[in-house]
């Protein structure tokens, strides 16, 4: 496998703002450069695979073909027990395409309106994927689970997306109320990310 070189430039396939700054502040330490694929002006992608693996690829391949770099794509959402895993690959749009955070987050509360405490539980899914170019045959791929269980009403300033009512046990509050620094130590993310750099070391 061609390992990543000092400095190397790799495409990351998302225009999520907090998504590039969340995973260029993971991998400041590693000899990368990570570049949002708007810096290509990379279209956007439809994503059209039923598992977050599979449009973590979609993703990753589209930003290789137009930037010519090594990509980084991550497909990450939230499952909940007692949607089913709902709203899982369609956590970024489960209000609707295109809908803010702000909307999918009030449709998951309002959808969970009635569910109880103890039944609240759910988990932050997170499927990375790297591909040394758009036909790379084994891309390598990493994932992290973050379980937790959901508030009624959100808390905290930090964080984007679910954040705000996602309920972490082992610190007492909500994902958008820790700091940058444990948040990417504990979240599924973070976990992915670690997998992915210890491939990418030399």
């Amino acid at each position: 496998m061609t390992q990543s070189h000092s400095g190397e430039q790799i495409v990351l396939a998302s225009n999520n703002a907090g998504k590039v700054r969340e995973i260029g502040q993971l991998l400041a330490g590693a000899r990368i450069q990570i570049r949002p694929q708007g810096d290509f002006q990379v279209p956007e992608v439809e994503e059209t695979g039923l598992t977050f693996v599979e449009n973590a690829i979609i993703k990753a391949r589209n930003a290789a073909t137009y930037s010519g770099l090594a990509a980084i794509a991550d497909d990450s959402g939230i499952e909940v027990d007692a949607l089913r895993g709902a709203p899982g690959i369609y956590s970024a749009r489960y209000a609707g395409v295109g809908a803010s955070d702000e909307a999918n987050l009030d449709k998951l509360l309002e959808d969970l309106a009635e569910v109880p405490e103890a039944e609240r539980t759910a988990r932050f899914q997170c499927v990375l994927v790297y591909l040394r170019h758009p036909g790379d045959p084994t891309p390598l791929i990493c994932q992290g689970t973050w379980e937790g269980r959901l508030l009624t009403e959100p808390r905290g300033e930090n964080g984007f997306g679910y954040d705000p009512i996602f309920f972490v046990p082992s610190q007492g509050c909500s994902s958008a109320e820790l700091d940058p620094e444990t948040k990417n130590r504990l979240s599924h993310r973070g976990q992915a990310l670690r997998q992915l750099q210890r491939l990418l070391e030399p």
